[in-house]
């Protein structure tokens, strides 16, 4: 148990860092390579965190190996420099995929798609690294314990610990993760349903791992509701993690041998279908997209002034890239040599506004110029279709997936819908440039972004390894997973003390389940965080709500309010707190898609240019009168 002060050098500097997922140990790393080069003199370092301390819940390393990352290993690092040819150092260390190569024979290259556990394990040896490169009289405390308050006091903070612990630092970064908020509306309705029945059950959204899904018998049907990322972690758990197995044969195609402990599946979505497969990477872990169309600079320059409205302002310019990057693709995939000035024409055709990229792509000799992504339909592919049931929109959904491999197979280069969707990942920082702290009016900030583009984005940008894509259509073609249709619904039936799940679009769609998944993430919102830290520092007037807009207008955004870089907490008083850090999660819709991050091998990307800029204060001289 930690004592307040119990090994406090004199004249140290203090700094805690709470939560050690990628964004604390990213903060970590940058601070031990900062005093590497110019060290302060002594300093202590605190990294908290309740569950496992250098990689945090969601890549601890004791889960099992079918929990999957959806990001290659090539491009994923958590070293703020690529190695120099001396040894591995806060600064200068190996991205994921070459240290996979050094430790395990049996990597797939950085092409690969690494388990979460064993990103948790590299999660680890950066620790032991940093802590080793830490230079004389600097010391780091690993403690493994919730906190449960943060206390102003002596121009410093007081943390107190769940273990009944407490320490004071002068400095404190706050980078807790993913929160479990209070259910409401649907969640809690579902939740109440299966409460006042016995034989139902509810299970929330959470990481899939931390989820009980090992006490689901094999004779129930269970409904899982959504069809992203965490689906595809779900039906790996009760299927692979029941002693299941998929073969693959030669031809590429995967059928599934039952173990006969897998229960029966049943999901649903708003799109009906499991989200689309990420391309074949054929992108080096150094490349960097450039938008032609789509920059910060190019939308100011049409929309100088005031708040931006997303679906006047900044959609048109994205789906333009899109398409630009599409039709590019179509005309190198012609094997002309015409995509070079295809594309110089596109940018000189726009200067006053999003030009008509299908007119030109006619021009120049693109057979058709009407098949340019849609992004919308991409994201709800059966929007507007009505099944005569359950049976046609097997088949249609079947088929869906087959054509969206196709795609993916020929890779994220030369296919022109998948290197054209990848725009969507590669220009968030465009994005965020634009909609972070405001910079959207409320009514479009909560609608056309939030509510409209976001789930549609990470629809058709997100996507899983092609491989879970295959897996899912052989749990589909073997009976074990029924997909009920679009814009699902997922209710209680009181008179069968059933759920139901059923889709408007698919007559005789209706299937009784005793068992709901939540397989969506959990929305970020401070106000429902039942952390004991969130509470008190809500209370304190430490944190305290972002809100887009004043007035009856106004958006309470559910993120914590910070300052832009490097992200202090804005107080009741409206005054920012200057030894605080808040990174990540609990400032999402203050901030756009924070849910995830990491370092990428090349020139930094925001992942370490926050956390640089988190250290650089840290480690800035205090002001007269506040050090301890």
């Amino acid at each position: 148990m930690l004592q307040e002060r119990s090994s406090v050098v004199a004249h140290s500097r203090r700094i805690a860092i709470v939560g050690s997922g990628p964004r604390g140990l990213g903060v970590l790393e940058r601070i031990a390579a900062r005093l590497a080069e110019a060290p302060p003199g002594a300093a202590e370092i605190f990294l908290i965190d309740a569950v496992q301390v250098g990689c945090g819940r969601i890549w601890r390393t004791d889960q099992p190996d079918w929990f999957l990352m959806n990001t290659v290993c090539g491009e994923v690092t958590m070293f703020s420099g690529p190695p120099d040819g001396g040894p591995a150092r806060p600064g200068a260390g190996p991205s994921l995929a070459q240290w996979w190569a050094e430790t395990d024979l049996s990597c797939p290259g950085p092409d690969g798609y690494a388990p979460r556990a064993l990103h948790g394990r590299y999660m680890s040896h950066v620790l032991d690294v940093v802590e080793a490169g830490l230079p004389s009289g600097t010391t780091l405390h690993r403690v493994k314990s919730t906190v449960d308050d943060i206390e102003p006091e002596d121009g410093g903070y007081r943390m107190l610990l769940s273990d009944g612990g407490s320490l004071h630092t002068d400095r404190v970064v706050l980078a807790t993760g993913h929160p479990a908020p209070a259910l409401t509306g649907h969640q809690e309705e579902l939740a109440e349903f299966a409460a006042a029945r016995p034989g139902l059950r509810y299970i929330r959204g959470d990481s899939a791992a931390d989820m009980p899904l090992h006490d689901i018998s094999a004779d129930a049907t269970v409904g899982i509701l959504g069809l992203g990322l965490s689906f595809y972690d779900i039906m790996f758990a009760l299927t692979v993690g029941r002693g299941g197995k998929f073969i693959e044969g030669i031809d590429g195609d995967v059928t599934y041998e039952p173990s006969g402990e897998e229960p029966r599946l049943v999901a649903g979505s708003r799109s009906g279908i499991p989200l689309p497969a990420r391309g074949r990477n054929q992108k080096s872990s150094a490349f960097s997209f450039r938008p032609a169309l789509f920059t910060p600079q190019t939308i100011r320059g049409h929309a100088p002034c005031g708040p931006l409205d997303f679906a006047r302002d900044i959609l048109p310019w994205l789906v333009a890239e899109v398409h630009l990057t599409y039709f590019a693709a179509v005309l190198r995939s012609s094997g002309a040599d015409r995509a070079d000035a295809f594309t110089a024409d596109v940018v000189a055709s726009a200067v006053d506004g999003p030009p008509d990229i299908a007119d030109i792509a006619a021009r120049y000799g693109v057979q058709d110029p009407s098949a340019a992504p849609d992004l919308w339909q991409l994201s709800r592919p059966f929007g507007g279709q009505d099944f005569p049931g359950p049976e046609a929109f097997r088949q249609s959904v079947t088929q869906a997936l087959r054509r969206d491999l196709a795609h993916a197979e020929r890779g994220n280069v030369d296919d022109p819908l998948k290197t054209s969707l990848d725009v969507l990942r590669d220009t968030r920082w465009v994005i965020r440039e634009l909609v972070d702290f405001g910079g959207l009016n409320p009514d479009s900030h909560r609608t056309d972004f939030l509510a409209e583009f976001a789930p549609r984005s990470s629809f058709l940008a997100a996507g899983p390894p092609r491989l879970r894509v295959r897996y899912a259509l052989a749990l589909i073609e073997c009976g074990l997973l029924h997909v009920v249709g679009p814009d699902s619904r997922f209710t209680g039936d009181a008179a069968r003390d059933s759920y139901v799940i059923s889709s408007p679009a698919v007559a005789g769609s209706a299937v009784p389940a005793d068992i709901v998944i939540d397989a969506r993430i959990p929305n970020p919102d401070v106000t429902r965080d039942p952390a004991s830290l969130s509470r008190n520092l809500l209370r304190r007037g430490i944190w305290t709500e972002f809100v887009n807009g004043e007035g009856d207008g106004a958006f309470p955004t559910g993120g914590v309010a910070v300052t832009t870089s490097p992200f202090h907490p804005v107080a009741a008083d409206g005054q920012p707190d200057t030894g605080l850090c808040v990174l990540g999660v609990p400032t999402e819709h203050t901030r756009w898609f924070t849910l995830v991050g990491s370092g990428r091998p090349g020139p930094w990307n925001e992942f370490i240019r926050d956390a640089d800029a988190i250290a650089a204060h840290c480690l800035a001289p205090y002001p007269e009168g506040e050090e301890s």
